[in-house]
Formats: structure tokens, C-alpha cells, sequence
């Protein structure tokens, strides 16, 4: 199957948002779409063939974490990611970036790479470009992404300026190394919250010819209106016919805004980490179920949602469940928050197509506290 990026419709109102089809070797992918995250090659309390059933189209994997356990040579030996964990769609990727960066007690930054200690033992290693390719590579995932620097939030301009082209060198390394044929390359754009340097950084990882591009270091603590400040200067700067990537986030309100400035994919662990504190995702706003109140509610968690848990039981037994901390809870609020998720995508993708994404944003938002 040939891998590529076709975009499909433009909504005639908000001229911004936009869908189309991402084609990989393990299938097709209609945008706007946001991954799950398995971090270990692992849904948190959601197995691959319910995955499924709620509408995942792709999920993310960690290049850094598959790295230090159980390791990607031993995966590339169960033939790759997909054979490891037994999902036959797609698969992103992460550089491991994010995560090695996010040590910054225990790693040493250099125009080479990046030494870190790992978390789990204290033990040394050395991420440069050309290893995290050789990780990915080895984990036979459909998309991977570049090896970039991820800057602190709170850095200051010299430092940000000085990081964007550590990146774009970082990327030239990656392009030129990588040479798995049946896998795609984004590249990543950074540049903090100074669109200037944003716009300079885009112009940077555009002059490579990636796959598709995505924007990172967003949301990581600024303030919304800033996050969609920054987003609403650098899209137009991305190709339009290559996908465009906002990494990390996914709330509705960040789903919504980063759609409306152009955006195609999403991924981030909100779902299911809220769900393993007992907060689902409605349509009106967010659901506390450890709260009295619903101990005696005989309600789904939502009466639109077709999910395995809103079909079969009732808020008053998630309480119990949550309250008792049964695992099941877990699986089954992470199980709702994922396909609320996958319903709101799969209802902004028909909105494009009808020429109303703006209304139907309007018509969310005046539900949803």
C-alpha cells in the first residue's frame, strides 16, 4: 500500500479546518483524528480489539520507554510492534524527545545528541538522531517521528532561539539516516510561545522533505489562548497537502481550537488517566463519579454514548466500582472517555464536511461546562 496524504475537504465557512486521508502500510486513517496513546505498547485498561470497536483509527507508541523496557531489538524479534501487541492498524512513534528532555536532572544536552540516566536503573545512555531512527526503525511502526529538541516551558528566548536549530540540524541527521522504505517521517517544529521563532523553525523543518509535519512544545503549561496564538501562526506556514500534527493535547476545547486552525491529528493520555480518576468526559461537561450524588443513579454515563459501558451499566455502579476501587472501574471509564473522544472526531470530521464546523463548535460549547 502507498503512504500519503490526501486532503479531502475544506469547510467553506471556517476555511480553516479541513479532512482528508492519510494512507499507511497498516491502513487508512481519515482526519481529523486523535491517537490513543500506548505508551508501552499498551492502552492503559483498553485491550486492542475493544480499541477497535470504539473507532481507534491509529495509537502512539514510546520510542523512549519501548527503549529501556523490554527493549526494541527483543520487540523487533516478536516482528515489531504490531506482532508484539497484536493490533494489525497503524502505529505512531514518538522520537522519545519529550521524555528524555523532561529528565533535565539526569541528561547533558550537546550539538550530538542527548545523555540521559535512566529512571528505572541509573544506567547511562546516548540518544542521538540516527539511534532514535534505528529504535523506530527496529519497532516497525508506520510513522515516526524526528529526533527534536523539546525546550523547557518556562526557557527563555536565547535558549529557545539556540534549540530550533539544534532540531533542524537534528533533522537533517534523521532524513538523511533513516532509509526504512514502509515507514513515514514527520518532522517537528518548536520555537515556544515567540511565533517569530516559530515561524523560522517551520521554515526550517519544511525545507525537508518529511511526510508530515507537527508542532510540538505547545500546551505544556502556557495559558490556552497563547497555545492557539502561536497554532493560528504557524499552520499556515506547514504544507497543506502533508498532514499536520499537534502534539500531546486533547481536551475538546483543544481538539476544537487546533481544528480550527488547520490541524489533523491529535494524540494525548487525558482520557485515560482521567479515567483512572474516576472523571469521564459527557457531552455537558465533566463527570465526577466518586461524588455521592451518583450512588444512586440508575443513568448511563451518557444516554448518546454507544459505549460498551454506557450501554451496559449505570453511573450508581461505576460509583461503587470507583469507590471500592475495583479495577474494572478503570477499564470501563477509560473504555467511555476514549470513544466520547473518537464520537467528537468522528462529528467534527462530518461537520467539515457539511459546512458547519463552526456551528457545530457553537452548538458543543453551549452544552459542554
Amino acid at each position: 500500500m502507498d503512504s500519503g496524504f490526501e486532503l479531502k475537504k475544506t469547510d467553506q465557512r471556517c476555511h480553516t479546518a479541513r479532512s482528508g486521508v492519510l494512507t499507511t502500510p497498516h491502513g487508512q486513517i481519515e482526519t481529523p483524528v486523535f491517537m490513543p496513546v500506548g505508551t508501552s505498547a499498551s492502552v492503559k485498561g483498553v485491550l486492542p480489539d475493544r480499541l477497535d470497536q470504539i473507532g481507534a483509527q491509529i495509537m502512539l507508541s514510546n520510542t523512549f520507554h519501548l527503549y529501556l523496557r523490554p527493549g526494541h531489538e527483543r520487540i523487533a524479534g516478536f516482528g515489531g510492534l504490531h506482532d508484539y501487541m497484536s493490533w494489525d492498524k497503524p502505529i505512531l512513534t514518538d522520537s522519545g524527545g519529550f521524555q528524555v528532555f523532561s529528565l533535565s536532572r539526569m541528561n547533558k544536552i550537546s550539538d550530538d545528541g542527548v545523555e540521559f540516566q535512566s529512571p528505572l536503573d541509573g544506567s547511562t545512555h546516548f540518544f542521538t538522531p540516527e539511534k532514535t531512527a534505528d529504535i523506530q526503525a527496529a519497532l516497525g511502526s508506520d510513522i515516526a517521528m524526528v529526533f527534536d529538541e523539546c525546550a523547557p516551558p518556562q526557557s527563555d528566548r536565547p535558549y529557545i532561539r539556540e534549540s530550533i536549530d539544534r532540531t533542524y540540524e537534528w533533522a537533517k541527521r534523521f532524513h538523511r539516516y533513516h532509509s526504512h522504505r514502509d515507514q513515514m517521517v514527520f518532522g517537528i517544529v518548536q520555537g515556544g510561545v515567540y511565533p517569530d521563532l516559530r515561524k523560522e523553525s517551520a521554515a526550517q523543518i519544511t525545507s525537508i522533505p518529511f511526510d508530515g509535519y507537527a508542532v510540538g512544545g505547545l500546551s505544556v503549561g502556557e495559558p490556552f489562548e497563547i497555545s492557539m496564538e502561536v497554532l493560528a501562526e504557524t499552520t499556515p506556514e506547514l504544507p497543506e497537502e502533508k498532514p499536520r500534527y499537534l502534539m500531546g493535547v486533547g481536551t475538546p476545547e483543544m481538539l476544537f481550537g487546533g481544528v480550527e486552525r488547520g490541524i489533523d491529528m491529535f494524540d494525548c493520555v487525558l482520557p485515560t488517566r482521567s479515567a483512572r480518576h474516576a472523571t469521564l468526559y459527557t457531552g455537558s461537561g465533566k463527570l465526577r463519579l466518586k461524588a455521592a450524588r451518583h450512588k444512586d443513579s440508575k443513568e448511563p454515563v451518557e444516554e448518546v454514548c454507544d459505549c460498551y459501558t454506557c450501554r451496559h451499566f449505570s453511573r450508581g455502579y461505576l460509583h461503587h466500582l470507583y469507590k471500592r476501587g475495583e479495577l474494572s472501574a478503570l477499564i470501563l471509564g477509560s473504555i467511555h472517555n476514549l470513544r466520547f473522544l473518537m464520537r467528537l472526531m468522528e462529528n467534527i470530521r462530518e461537520s467539515i464536511a457539511e459546512n458547519r464546523f463552526t456551528a457545530f463548535k457553537e452548538e458543543f460549547f453551549s452544552n459542554y461546562q
